[in-house]
C-alpha cells in the first residue's frame, strides 16, 4: 500500500487532494473501488469518471479539473499508470540454487536458480541471478545473461546467446533450424545446415510458443528492449530493431531486417528478403509483400463487412479488368 505523496515522491506527477490517501492497487474507471487508483489515459472515456468509485485518479493536465477526487496529473497518465503498476506487483523472488532433479553441466552461478528437470548442457554461461525455469533445455555453448528469466519449457539452442534482464516465456523455442532447402531436378530437397545463431540483445520479451530461428550463416539478431508476443514466427538471418514491439501471430519469413521502434500488428505476415525502416507502423493483418522506405503507418487489408456484402463487392473486383478495357475503349472513342 503506498499513499499518493509517497507515489509522487517516487515518479513524479503533480498531487491535487488529500496527500495521505492511501492505495493498494491500479484499477479501470469502471472496477475501482475504495483503495484502488484508476487513471485516464484515453480522453474518450473521461464521461465515466463521474461514476468512479476509485480513491484517486491518474489524469492528463487537459482532465485535471474533471473530477473532485484526489489526483495525480501527469503528461502520460498510461505510462504512469504502468509504473504505479510495477511498484504494486513487484518481480517474484527466486530461492537461488539448482535443484536436485535438475541436470546441469556447466558452472551455475550462486545466485543464480535452477528448477527442476531444467537441462543445462556444456560450457554454457549463466549470468548472475539468471532464473532457469522448470523443463528448460540450454544448449552447448549458449549464454544467458544476467537478470534473465527463463519460464518452464523454455528450449535454447546451442550456441544461442539471451542478453541481460530479459523475459522468456513458456514454451518459446530459440535457435531451431531455419527453413533453408535446395531442391533437386526431380522435385526433392537438400537441406542446408544452419550454421549461425540467435543474438537476442538486453530488456527483451519474448512471448510463450514464440519461435525464432537460427541463421543459416549468419546470425539472428532480437536488439535491445525488442518485445515479441505469443506465437510469433521469426525466421533464419531476420534482423530486429532495437524497442521495436510485435503483437501475436506474426510470421516474419528469412532474411528480412525490421529497423528500431517499430510496431507490427497481429496476424501481419511479412515476406523474406525485404527491409522496413525505423518507425514503422504495420496495422494488424497486413501482409508486407515489398520493402518499406519512409516512416509511416501501413495498411493492406479489409474491414469486415456481411458475407453477402463480400460476396457481391468480389463479384465485382472479378469484372475490374472488363470494366477496366470497357473504359479504355470509351477514352480512345471520345477522342
Amino acid at each position: 500500500m503506498f499513499r499518493l505523496d509517497e507515489l509522487v515522491e517516487r515518479l513524479g506527477g503533480e498531487l491535487l487532494g488529500d496527500p495521505a490517501t492511501a492505495v493498494h492497487r491500479v484499477a479501470t474507471l469502471e472496477q475501482a473501488g475504495e483503495g484502488d487508483l484508476a487513471f485516464l489515459a484515453n480522453p474518450k472515456y473521461q464521461s465515466r469518471l463521474a461514476a468512479c468509485g476509485a480513491s484517486a485518479v491518474i489524469l492528463a493536465p487537459a482532465a485535471r479539473d474533471l473530477t473532485g477526487l484526489p489526483r495525480i496529473v501527469t503528461a502520460d497518465p498510461y505510462i504512469y499508470f504502468a509504473r504505479v503498476a510495477q511498484l504494486f506487483n513487484p518481480p517474484e523472488a527466486f530461492v537461488p540454487g539448482v535443484h536436485p532433479a535438475a541436470s546441469v553441466a556447466s558452472p551455475v552461478p550462486a545466485s543464480a536458480t535452477v528448477a527442476a528437470g531444467a537441462s543445462i548442457d556444456v560450457d554454457v554461461e549463466l549470468g548472475e541471478h539468471a532464473v532457469i525455469g522448470a523443463g528448460c533445455r540450454i544448449g552447448r555453448g549458449a549464454r544467458i545473461g544476467a537478470g534473465s528469466r527463463l519460464n518452464a519449457n523454455v528450449t535454447i539452442y546451442h550456441d544461442c546467446v539471451v542478453g541481460r534482464d530479459c523475459i522468456v516465456h513458456a514454451g518459446a523455442v530459440i535457435g531451431a533450424d531455419g527453413f533453408g532447402f535446395a531442391r533437386e531436378r526431380d522435385g526433392s530437397w537438400v537441406k542446408i545446415p544452419q550454421v549461425g545463431r540467435v543474438v537476442i540483445g538486453d530488456d527483451v520479451e519474448i512471448g510463450a510458443n514464440t519461435t525464432i530461428d537460427r541463421g543459416a550463416l549468419d546470425d539472428t539478431v532480437i536488439g535491445d528492449g525488442v518485445k515479441l508476443d505469443n506465437q510469433i514466427q521469426i525466421g533464419h538471418n531476420v534482423r530486429i530493431g532495437e524497442h521495436t514491439a510485435i503483437a501475436g501471430c506474426v510470421g516474419i519469413a528469412g532474411s528480412t531486417t525490421i529497423g528500431a521502434r517499430c510496431m507490427i500488428g497481429g496476424q501481419a505476415g511479412i515476406i523474406g528478403h525485404l527491409e522496413i525502416v525505423d518507425d514503422v507502423v504495420v496495422s494488424a493483418g497486413t501482409l508486407v509483400t515489398k520493402s518499406i522506405r519512409r516512416r509511416g503507418v501501413y495498411t493492406a487489408n479489409l474491414p469486415v463487412q456481411g458475407h453477402a456484402e463480400w460476396v457481391k463487392n468480389f463479384a465485382h473486383l472479378r469484372h475490374l479488368d472488363a470494366l477496366v478495357d470497357r473504359i479504355r475503349a470509351l477514352e480512345e472513342r471520345k477522342e
